[in-house]
């Protein structure tokens, strides 16, 4: 492997860990993202890690600070509520399309990916890294298959922005703290963000979109999504209600 080739293979791997590490939360907003940490904790030189996050920040999840090098993009419930915005004006009219364009091979795959959701534990009922990913893949994936039959790829490639930013908000805001509380066993302020993110998690909620779907049930289909998509930001605000956010903190702070 040539020296272009082997330091292009390094920033790749150095880019993907650090996609991961943030859009699941294990590098919290805000954290600075200093490149002797870095490169020991990834194995990876810092010339791949500067152009590693120099793509990140295009992405706007890694901003650059003046004078401090990097940082991770923050989150506010301000952005929350505008990707949820978002996603309403993106993903509601390519589910559309797609329900009304599927064939049988769209159905085999919502059907699929719905079984697959279906088999994962929610992050209340095991609250590990491991299990939350899964779920998160699963639901991704489902979410996926059923705008699966949509032509329409400049969309599609903004919905998988929206995603991804909503996924980390979703970790950061919401899941981490409902999740801490929980383990913590906190009572006061908790029970209901704890309903909430049951609720967002439930997997009759998402047969429920499913059957429409496959119903061709276009009203009741949008009906159901406009729903799922104000779920996330309602485990949000039941979090915040129940003053649970400073759980979203590291236990090193």
């Amino acid at each position: 492997m040539d020296d272009r080739k082997e330091r292009a293979t390094k920033t790749e791997t150095a880019y993907r860990l650090l996609r991961r590490d943030i859009l699941t939360a294990r590098l919290m907003p805000g954290a600075a993202l200093k490149l002797a940490m870095l490169g020991e904790a990834y194995g990876v030189g810092w010339t791949p890690l500067r152009e590693a996050l120099s793509r990140l920040e295009a992405e706007r999840l890694v901003t650059a600070v003046s004078n401090r090098g990097f940082a991770v993009a923050p989150v506010s419930r301000h952005e929350l509520e505008n990707l949820s915005r978002a996603r309403l004006v993106v993903e509601v009219p390519l589910l559309m399309e797609s329900v009304e364009k599927g064939g049988s091979d769209w159905e085999e795959a919502v059907v699929t990916t719905h079984y697959r959701l279906s088999r994962c534990k929610t992050a209340l009922e095991d609250p590990s890294d491991a299990a939350i990913d899964a779920w998160d893949e699963c639901h991704e994936a489902f979410h996926a298959a059923l705008i699966g039959a949509a032509d329409a790829g400049w969309l599609m490639r903004f919905r998988a922005t929206i995603s991804d930013q909503l996924r980390r908000h979703h970790r950061a805001l919401s899941l981490t703290p409902a999740v801490r509380a929980a383990a913590a066993g906190h009572k006061g302020g908790s029970e209901d963000a704890m309903a909430a993110l049951r609720e967002a998690q439930s997997i009759g909620s998402h047969t429920a979109l499913m059957q429409a779907a496959l119903d061709r049930d276009l009203e009741r289909t949008k009906a159901l999504m406009i729903d799922h998509i104000g779920f996330t930001l309602n485990v949000y605000t039941r979090t915040a209600e129940g003053g649970l956010e400073l759980m979203a903190r590291p236990a090193a702070e």
